[in-house]
């Protein structure tokens, strides 16, 4: 089992907070920690690397359900690369949906922006096309 490390300790290695920490507890991510008498958790080299693959999977955007998933196939030897592979692809896919919609709104805020002189006058198109009913 190794050395066992505090929340505090956990979390600045896993950079990761220790609210966060509890909540990836509760949720049921990671197993219960044990605690000593006084009550403070204490967390292990497994729950540890568990905590540090939580936090690279979140930098990536991934869900807590798909997580959950990753974390099941990643603790699994007889897993099948490919529901790994789905997993990320479908990430991917939701990824690639949003940087469309992200690059449509930049167009249409770019063409509200050019629409106001931006000076000291009232009249402003960025807000004249808000309240239209279509953009």
């Amino acid at each position: 089992m190794g050395t066992l490390l505090t929340i505090g300790e956990a979390a600045k290695v896993s950079g990761l907070t220790a609210k966060m920490i509890r909540n990836y507890e509760q949720s049921g991510l990671i197993r219960k920690s044990p605690r000593t008498e006084s009550g403070y958790r204490l967390y292990n080299s497994e729950q540890l690397n568990q905590l540090m693959f939580i936090k690279r999977a979140r930098n990536l955007g991934f869900s807590l359900s798909d997580i959950q998933s990753l974390l099941s196939l990643w603790q699994n030897p007889e897993r099948e690369s490919r529901l790994v592979k789905q997993l990320a692809q479908s990430h991917l896919e939701q990824i690639s949906t949003k940087i469309a919609e992200l690059e449509q709104m930049q167009q249409v805020l770019i063409k509200l922006a050019d629409s106001c002189k931006g000076d000291t006058s009232p009249q402003c198109g960025i807000l004249e096309q808000l309240a239209q009913s279509s953009i």
